[in-house]
């Protein structure tokens, strides 16, 4: 089975964290741990990115129409 075709567990890392008491992190750290999620939704967002510009490819090479973008009006 491929590693994408698995049930993914609704305990994720991001649910973890959100769990997690910050009360025990100094400013520093804190400002740390920021930096450190900023990176990496900057690197999730590129990754999004890059998969909606694939499936775009793909949907044009195979004739499907590209949806419109949220918001878009139909004229």
């Amino acid at each position: 089975m491929d590693q994408d075709d698995r049930p993914r567990s609704k305990d994720t890392l991001a649910s973890q964290l959100a769990r997690e008491s910050l009360d025990h992190l100094s400013v520093d750290e804190l400002s740390q741990r920021i930096a450190l999620l900023e990176t990496e939704i900057a690197r999730i967002i590129a990754h999004r990115d890059r998969a909606q510009a694939h499936r775009a490819a793909a949907d044009a090479l195979f004739g499907k129409p590209v949806p419109a973008p949220p918001g878009a009006s139909a004229s």
